[in-house]
């Protein structure tokens, strides 16, 4: 993805809050406060829903982000920005928030966990 696109995007996020992009799976993550509220794939933004928010998307016209995988379509929850929002960051503003507001319902995911260090010899006695 193009820096243009990427700065073209966090403006759009600008009259919401400052957000973070991080690359990920050929795309990128979009992330306020370590917690990620959308995608972009192939320049298109897509930002998190859940049920209490998917409503407001499917009324706008926008679909889940869908990949194929072992012959079966996979939709995430993540749906395409409306067009209309995308003209201003003003009217880019209540889909930010939708998405935060679905992100902070979601739950966090689970800490790695870390590999265990190796037995520490003990030197032998003599």
């Amino acid at each position: 993805m193009r820096n243009d696109d990427l700065e073209h995007l966090r403006d759009l996020f600008s009259a919401f809050a400052p957000v973070a992009f991080k690359a990920m799976f050929g795309g990128h993550g979009i992330y306020r406060d370590g917690r990620i509220l959308g995608i972009v794939v192939d320049g298109v933004p897509y930002l998190k829903v859940d049920e209490a928010t998917r409503g407001d998307f499917e009324a706008a016209g926008s679909a889940p982000f869908a990949y194929e995988a072992r012959g079966r379509v996979v939709a995430m929850r993540y749906w395409r920005a409306p067009d209309a929002a995308l003209d201003s960051p003003e009217d880019f503003r209540p889909w930010a928030r939708r998405a935060w507001e679905a992100a902070l319902r979601a739950p966090l995911p689970k800490p790695k966990k870390q590999a265990a260090a190796p037995p520490r010899k003990r030197p032998r006695a003599r």
